[in-house]
């Protein structure tokens, strides 16, 4: 059941992306006076569609969901009537090929755009950007950034809720320069904040690799204090199985003093597969426990430890100093949506570039099945993770598809603005080899995605 509900979450998600990625390729290869033969979401063989008695294009459905494609008239690709070699794709001018093929990339960047814009103008109440606490033996300890006040830009760059704190560190990974926080105190003008200098080396490698970029710079919002009382328990879990009760109180673990729950999550996540020696209360006598957490991975592929322990019901009450309501108008929102659409694609180039040059590493890499978990996932929290997640992939698949390799609408483009340049199109050979090299490059990041899903899973 779950692995069908994942897979009509990932077609739910994927679907309309492709669909209107490969209908910017078609609207605009019409408009562009090009004959389109076939309009196709997925690849292989047909499952369903029609033929368009007015214009005799075959719009089809086909069987392999990764992608899709719009099949022009081209005398590369069959035999051309000569009264038709005008509405031949490769008879256009080179600014027209590279306006039909570009078409689908950007068609994603304004899906990304118009999602943002959405989200940005839906009022939503969120943690103010105030740390609640610094983990020791990190970069936010060793710049002593100072608990309870606010955080309101990194690196120079204006920020304004967790997100964006979280996505301007994650943009810094594999890197060795300080990162620059500015930092305001409550009452405190603009002009008065005070920014600190925080030391990172290779930032989220080696023993921080694993952990999100928030924990790993060792800032974290607000959290509630709640007691860490024992609730429900998973009755195959490793917490009922090693003896924890519910209705008990946890007071240490291997010796460290625990006084809410999230410290007790927090130990337990971060030791999977390592035997904890618990401490607990039991009718008010201490209880001692050795529970060894069950070793799980998340959608990115990174070990957590879980014992299957709920906290005993209790209710959270946000005070009015951490958090704040975030909403926009329609002309600021969009603006703010055309911002955060070029940082995100910035640092998805960034990344890649890391990985190829060893910055960071290629088990970084997600294919199509941590995809789908993501997407399942957020059917699970909300209408506004569905549209954000949709627009992170709509982004990724248009950083994607530009990249200048042959098999890719980025590697079309390069062919066409040679031809531009040159006053005529590189020989078929030259192309063809270029597209064998791309299909290789294309095959072996698949596959590497792919391996790296499927090692998530296990």
């Amino acid at each position: 059941m779950t692995f069908l509900l994942t897979l009509l979450a990932a077609i739910f998600v994927l679907g309309p992306l492709i669909a209107l990625h490969e209908w910017g390729h078609y609207i605009v290869a019409r408009l562009c006076g090009v004959k389109v033969l076939t309009y196709s979401i997925g690849f292989g063989p047909k499952l369903f569609g029609w033929t368009s008695k007015k214009s005799g294009i075959d719009y089809r459905i086909s069987a392999l969901p990764l992608g899709g494609y719009v099949k022009m008239l081209d005398e590369r690709e069959g035999n051309v009537a000569e009264n038709e070699r005008h509405l031949a794709f490769n008879h256009q001018h080179p600014l027209k090929k590279i306006a039909i093929v570009a078409a689908g990339p950007i068609m994603n960047f304004v899906i990304a755009i118009a999602l943002f814009w959405v989200l940005f103008m839906t009022p939503s109440e969120q943690l103010a950007t105030k740390i609640g606490q610094v983990l020791p033996d990190t970069p936010a300890a060793i710049a002593q950034l100072p608990v309870g006040d606010k955080i309101v830009a990194i690196d120079g760059h204006k920020v304004e809720t967790w997100e964006g704190i979280n996505y301007r560190l994650a943009g810094r990974m594999g890197e060795t320069d300080n990162v620059s926080i500015t930092m305001q105190s409550d009452g405190q003008s603009e002009n008065l904040a005070k920014t600190y200098q925080a030391p990172v080396q290779q930032f989220m490698q080696g023993a921080a690799q694993g952990k999100d970029a928030l924990t790993s710079f060792g800032m974290l919002p607000w959290q509630p204090q709640i007691a860490p009382v024992v609730g429900n328990l998973t009755p195959d879990g490793a917490a009922s199985r090693q003896g924890l009760k519910e209705g008990d109180r946890i007071t240490a673990i291997n010796g460290e003093e625990i006084s809410d729950w999230i410290s007790a999550t927090r130990i337990i996540r971060d030791n999977p597969e390592v035997l904890l020696n618990f401490t607990v209360l039991r009718d008010d006598k201490p209880v001692q426990l050795q529970i060894m957490p069950q070793g799980k991975k998340d959608n990115l592929g990174n070990d957590y430890g879980q014992i299957g322990a709920m906290v005993a019901q209790s209710e959270i009450v946000i005070p009015d100093a951490y958090k704040t309501t975030v909403v926009y108008g329609p002309g600021e929102s969009l603006v703010k949506s055309f911002e955060k659409t070029e940082q995100l694609a910035v640092m998805t180039v960034s990344s890649m570039g890391k990985m190829l040059s060893g910055m960071i590493g290629l088990d970084n890499l997600s294919g199509p099945i941590t995809i789908a978990k993501v997407a399942k996932q957020s059917f699970d929290i909300s209408w506004q993770m569905v549209l954000s997640t949709a627009a992170l992939i709509s982004l990724s698949l248009a950083v994607l598809n530009l990249l200048p390799i042959p098999v890719l609408d980025g590697g079309h483009i390069v062919y066409h603005l040679i031809e531009l340049i040159r006053g005529k199109p590189l020989s078929e050979g030259v192309q063809m080899v270029g597209l064998n090299i791309g299909l290789l490059l294309l095959a072996g990041f698949m596959v590497l995605a792919i391996g790296n899903d499927i090692s998530r899973l296990f």
